[in-house]
Formats: structure tokens, C-alpha cells, sequence
């Protein structure tokens, strides 16, 4: 199976606004709740958002009101707009089905995000 292929990080300012994108191969997106995950140096994965083919939608605490999630299931890509970015969002991103295994094999290279005060 091919891995996500994520894009759209880079360096912003705080209080700025990014958008990130996900590519997935149907096999990974079809039918499947995609997620949002972000891992921080020295810190383990952590689910940011996620949404299920039909558009139920559900936020880490720490995000809400500032990230969105959404998906074009037309083009198997899922996207997430971060807005009023704080430091504490610097980490890489990572987008995939819920219940992926943690073997790297089933895992894109993420996007680095990095926020600076």
C-alpha cells in the first residue's frame, strides 16, 4: 500500500496561518476516518483531528476553534487549516486512516510546521 503524502508546512509567525494537505491512495482513504497526527521533538504521536467519510468531525482540545479538518473525497485528500498558531503546534505532521499500525512502513514523511515567537 502507498504511504500519505503530506505538504504545506513551513515557518510562520505566531498568530499565523497555514493549510496542509494529504494525498492518500484510495485503498488507505476509501470509506476510512482520516486523521490529522503531529509528533513534537521527544514526544510521542498525538491525534490532532479527524474526519469520517461522512463529515463527523472530532478535535483534540488544544486545537479547537483554531484548526479545521476536511476532506474532498472525490480526490482522496484531506486537509487541515491552522489558524492563530502558537508555538506549542511546532511538530511534524502526519496525516493517515485511524488504526494505522505505528510501523513507519505505513507512514508518509510528514510536513515539518514550525512556529516562531
Amino acid at each position: 500500500q502507498v504511504q500519505p503524502v503530506e505538504s504545506g508546512g513551513g515557518f510562520v509567525q505566531v498568530g499565523g496561518s497555514l493549510r496542509l494537505s494529504c494525498a492518500a491512495s484510495g485503498s488507505i482513504f476509501r470509506g476510512n476516518i482520516m486523521a490529522w497526527y503531529r509528533q513534537a521533538p521527544g514526544k510521542k504521536r498525538e491525534l490532532v483531528a479527524h474526519i469520517s467519510s461522512g463529515g463527523y468531525i472530532v478535535y483534540a482540545e488544544p486545537v479547537k476553534g483554531r484548526f479545521t479538518i476536511s476532506r474532498d473525497n472525490a480526490k482522496n485528500t484531506v486537509y487541515l487549516q491552522m489558524n492563530s498558531l502558537k508555538p506549542e503546534d511546532t511538530a511534524v505532521y502526519y496525516c493517515n486512516a485511524v488504526g494505522m499500525p505505528d510501523s513507519s512502513a505505513y507512514w508518509g514523511q510528514g510536513t515539518q510546521v514550525t512556529v516562531s515567537s
